[in-house]
């Protein structure tokens, strides 16, 4: 195994209600992240959680009638079960308001910024949106209203710790222009470029205990104050590793680590590409290396979220369409840049065309051939490589270019590379036409029997190819395909269809 580490993380999502699709987005990419790095021989530590801490959470709890550790327990449970019908590999699930290691953490995180000198307190006046937990200036609303969730932001006045932000604006536009701090894609390296360019204010790191309902950690030296929930949910990166504890995981997989890489979506960048690295710079603390940003999911335009009316619960799409379906439509419809609409009837076709009619068709169509013309056995491949050159090239190539997709944060195009040898493949099949080949062998022709191995050979080799390349992303369907393409005592197992068409099977 490589000794090169790398450490992966999630946002961690309030819990002022169940899981929706969105988040399963940002799940699904990292997992598969995870275990392409797994599987290229990494030592991988994968870390996703719950933010239990925020006001959203005990607002929540209020209208609902409940108390807040009642609420914040049960839909935590709900985002910590997602591992099972999404197929997560993760390594570690850090609640922010029961996890003890991530207090500790927290309170050794903000003393190491009090003693650089850059936490003071003042009072403040500003409009607060509850839903993003951010205050924002005027400007930055759209027709008054937060852009993300089309509400009028509260005008908020209490004194307040402060993290003075501006004395890092010059050191962060080094880092994320020269590299050392990657953003991608390059539009949104460009958006927070733009804003460090803008001028950096510093921000409020504290509300008073009166307005958090005495919900969250209280400041170090401060009980007045609670630290705010985006300093406190921000430090679950470091918390979990045992920061702030003599835990040897937070130098194994924090300081020493080749690749630090946060998933976020477009709409908490500024959190974790300036907020996040400040803290960071003024603890003294090593910075991530990587922050890749993905879009939003939308129904109708409309982003998929848990409390603006759009929304798609993960669990039960897993329950109609199977595991495969939903991690693969997450992965191969999402582009890089931009938000996706999301449908059941797209998600459907689209396993439908790749998994029935793409994949199992292809591998039903090989094992056939395989059996009916040699027994079941795979023969060698031999000098005569009859029209497969194509096919074995692209083979060789999908590795690599899957790598080169995944270090861009590019699923889509990941995913495309191991779609090329299904494409291959297919177009092997048409043009060296193995039912001829195998037509002219029975007549005696010894060169056709040559080339059909040949082709035989090459399209099983394709099929294994995928069953591996695969498992990052679908990891169900490529073990099964990877069943049915290994040899058992020399034969392969009898064919039989792979995926049911969903359209059928769902209402």
């Amino acid at each position: 195994m490589s000794t090169r580490r790398h450490y992966i993380t999630t946002t961690i999502p309030y819990v002022n209600a169940r899981p929706h699709l969105g988040f399963a987005l940002e799940l699904v990419q990292a997992d598969t992240l995870a275990r392409h790095r797994r599987l290229r021989g990494d030592r991988v530590r994968l870390l996703t959680g719950t933010d239990d801490n925020s006001l959203k959470n005990v607002l929540a709890a209020e209208a609902e009638g409940v108390d807040v550790r009642t609420l914040v327990d049960r839909n935590a449970d709900a985002f910590a079960a997602l591992r099972t019908p999404l197929a997560l590999s993760t390594d570690d699930f850090l609640r922010t308001s029961s996890d003890p290691r991530h207090r500790v953490g927290v309170e050794r995180l903000w003393r190491r910024c009090a003693t650089a000198g850059d936490l003071y307190r003042k009072e403040y006046s500003g409009l607060y949106c509850v839903g993003c937990e951010q205050f924002f200036t005027e400007d930055e609303l759209v027709d008054g209203r937060c852009a993300d969730h089309g509400t009028a932001p509260q005008r908020v006045t209490e004194e307040n710790w402060f993290f003075r932000l501006s004395r890092y604006a010059g050191r962060l536009q080094e880092l994320i222009s020269g590299g050392a701090l990657r953003v991608e894609p390059a539009a949104r390296r460009n958006e927070v470029l733009a804003f460090l360019a803008g001028g950096l204010r510093d921000f409020s790191v504290s509300r008073s205990h009166t307005r958090a309902r005495g919900w969250g950690i209280p400041v170090p030296g401060d009980p007045s104050q609670v630290v705010h929930v985006w300093w406190d949910a921000l430090g679950n990166y470091v918390s979990s590793l045992g920061y702030g504890t003599d835990d040897p995981a937070y130098e194994q997989w924090w300081v020493t680590s080749e690749r630090r890489t946060h998933l976020v979506g477009k709409g908490v960048v500024r959190f974790h590409a300036v907020y996040w690295p400040a803290v960071l710079l003024s603890a003294g603390l090593p910075l991530p290396t990587d922050v890749l940003v993905h879009g939003y999911l939308t129904v109708d335009g409309r982003k998929i979220s848990k409390s603006g009316g759009a929304e798609v619960d993960p669990v039960a799409l897993v329950d109609a369409f199977g595991t495969d379906a939903v991690r693969w439509w997450l992965l191969r419809e999402v582009p890089r840049v931009g938000d996706a609409d999301f449908t059941r009837d797209r998600l459907a076709a689209r396993a439908d065309a790749d998994f029935a009619g793409g994949l199992g068709n292809l591998v039903h169509r090989v094992v056939t051939m395989v059996h009916r013309y040699r027994g079941g056995t795979v023969p060698a491949l031999g000098g005569d490589r009859f029209a497969v050159e194509a096919l074995l090239e692209a083979c060789a190539a999908a590795p690599g270019g899957i790598d080169a997709a995944l270090a861009d944060h590019d699923f889509r195009g990941a995913v495309q590379a191991a779609w090329n040898i299904v494409e291959e493949a297919n177009r092997c099949i048409d043009a060296t036409r193995p039912w001829e080949l195998a037509r002219a062998e029975r007549q005696g022709n010894a060169a056709a029997a040559e080339r059909l191995d040949a082709v035989l050979t090459a399209l099983v080799t394709a099929c294994r190819v995928l069953g591996e390349e695969l498992r990052p992303f679908v990891p169900g369907a490529a073990a099964r395909i990877a069943e049915r393409v290994s040899a058992v005592h020399g034969v392969l197992p009898p064919t039989r269809p792979l995926f049911p068409r969903l359209r059928q099977s769902t209402p």
